[in-house]
């Protein structure tokens, strides 16, 4: 039942097709039928997060997934570009030449799903509440440079920063910054439950058991006023508990779509398929996988310690044995594709396990062997092929004599709690960039505000990220980031282990699959468009 996959090229960071499988027509969608997507992401109610809908929490590819079709910003990513152009904005400029002043006009007539009216107060209200609930696993750092902002009339908005960012649009971009009703919202609680007030593509209800969502409906919203052209009029998201059970519904003819996580074997299964009803697309990603160590952490505080884990893993053996080439090995924090990457890991650790010169080093800075550890990993959050991962990390470590290391897992929920409160020393976490800029691969990672709570900072590199906003031609920085990137082999407070590849299946009854996952890996339902295929 499944056709041969097609593999569509795309330049990261535009994820334009050079071939695309289905042709592309305007209107909505069909005969209006919803249009059915799969994913095992969890979307539920805790009592650590119970708003996960929230803008001042949503820091993670499942909530932005909700909050990019359902919130609009003042900047949005165009469908292939890497400049951002406006949305909920009628235009934005810098007013200044240090790009520490930026304007922007709303467009005229702006709604919210609830009939209220949105304006300059609500876009003003929505920056000063993400900074002031400042919710611990949030985006608010996107923000924090953002001093004032002032609401000459009700369709101007100026924001004061505290200092240049070039990449301040781009932020202005991100759900980070959608912007919520002040009539609803309160400036200083979270707005609990499923339930969103939006002025996006779509309008939303959350079919649930309990607290856990079983479905997300998305209804066209005809009052939209943007630069997004919906291809439908309904999207449902069903949440699946396996990717066995969603490949079963999508091949059963339950659902149209298939995105997030489909496990290695299911990615070769429907790439070497050659008949059938349902097409795999491939496209570059920019997400990366990586190591977190607590530089405060007896375990791994030396320096010694972390290096020595840089030389024994084996970042190949991760990306063609438990990922059955569906990832690159990735030897930098920036990604291929972004401006600034380089093979800073490559040059000062190799591409192979050297565990002599690992056990050197550890000798020469005293460590006693094997030093005993435990990766922390979450079960339920990056796929079912995380715990394999983690399994071979270990064995890994182990095999080396230098190390005796055993692995843990938690729920997402606990987990994104705990590694906050720093009970880890060692910990995985993906990151899918805000945007598609080398300043969302360093600057969220480094200083007292940095997002993974490891306590690094780094004078050099707190020095270089305020210089790089200073510029508004990105490729100028390009020394500035392969700086930073040598900086962060040499100290070690993460470890890149390889780079995604993105991975979205159709049945060929749905059009406009190969442009669903943007840059950031987040969905755009309004590409989808149900129509039969070429």
């Amino acid at each position: 039942m499944i056709r041969k996959s097609l593999v569509l090229p795309a330049l990261l960071g535009m994820l334009a097709p050079v071939l695309a499988s289905c042709g592309m027509v305007g209107g909505s969608g069909g005969d209006g039928d919803a249009i059915s997507v799969g994913t095992t992401d969890k979307l539920e109610l805790t009592d650590e997060n119970p708003a996960p809908l929230d803008p001042a929490t949503a820091y993670d590819i499942n909530s932005w997934n909700v909050l990019h079709n359902t919130f609009q910003t003042l900047m949005r990513m165009p469908r292939s570009g890497s400049e951002p152009e406006p949305d909920a904005a009628e235009q934005c400029v810098f007013t200044d030449r240090r790009s520490e002043q930026y304007r922007c006009t709303l467009r005229d007539g702006l709604t919210f799903t609830n009939g209220h009216d949105l304006t300059a107060e609500d876009v003003k209200f929505s920056i000063e509440r993400m900074l002031k609930i400042k919710y611990p696993n949030g985006p608010f750092s996107l923000l924090t440079n953002v001093d004032t902002v002032e609401t000459p009339d009700a369709r101007t908005v100026v924001f004061h920063l505290k200092t240049p960012d070039a990449t301040f649009p781009l932020k202005l971009a991100t759900p980070a910054a959608a912007i919520v009703d002040s009539e609803v919202y309160e400036k200083d609680q979270l707005y609990e439950g499923f339930e969103i007030a939006g002025s996006g593509p779509y309008s939303l209800r959350v079919e649930h058991d309990d607290d856990v969502a079983t479905k997300a409906v998305y209804s066209g919203n005809d009052d939209y006023k943007g630069e997004v052209e919906r291809q439908n009029d309904a999207v449902e998201v069903r949440y699946f508990d396996s990717s066995k059970s969603m490949e079963d519904a999508i091949t059963g003819g339950d659902i149209d779509v298939m995105s997030r996580s489909l496990k290695p074997e299911q990615i070769n299964r429907l790439d070497d398929a050659t008949d059938g009803d349902i097409r795999l697309y491939e496209t570059p990603g920019a997400e990366i996988a990586y190591l977190v160590f607590d530089v405060q952490n007896p375990t791994v505080r030396d320096r010694a310690v972390r290096q020595a884990m840089a030389e024994v893993i084996d970042r190949t053996k991760l990306a063609r044995g438990v990922y059955q080439r569906t990832v690159d090995p990735l030897f930098a924090m920036i990604p291929r594709g972004i401006i600034g990457h380089n093979t800073s890991f490559h040059d000062a650790y190799g591409d192979r396990p050297d565990v002599d010169s690992a056990r050197e080093r550890l000798r020469e800075a005293g460590v006693e062997t094997p030093v005993k550890l435990t990766l922390n990993y979450t079960t339920d959050h990056y796929g079912e092929t995380t715990k394999t991962e983690f399994e071979e990390l270990r064995d890994q470590l182990n095999e080396s004599g230098l190390f005796d290391t055993t692995i843990k897992g938690e729920t997402w929920e606990t987990y994104k709690k705990d590694y906050a409160e720093n009970r880890y020393a060692v910990y995985g976490l993906h990151w899918y960039p805000d945007f598609p800029d080398p300043d969302t691969f360093t600057g969220p990672f480094v200083g007292e505000e940095n997002f993974t709570y490891n306590n690094y900072s780094s004078a050099i590199i707190e020095d270089l990220i305020p210089r790089t906003r200073q510029e508004a031609q990105r490729e100028r920085t390009t020394d500035s980031f392969e700086q930073i990137q040598d900086v962060l082999a040499i100290d070690v407070p993460y470890l890149p282990l390889w780079q995604g590849k993105q991975y979205i299946a159709a049945r060929d009854t749905v059009t406009g699959a190969e442009w669903a996952l943007n840059s950031s890996s987040t969905l755009q339902l309004w590409e989808l468009r149900r129509g039969l295929g070429e």
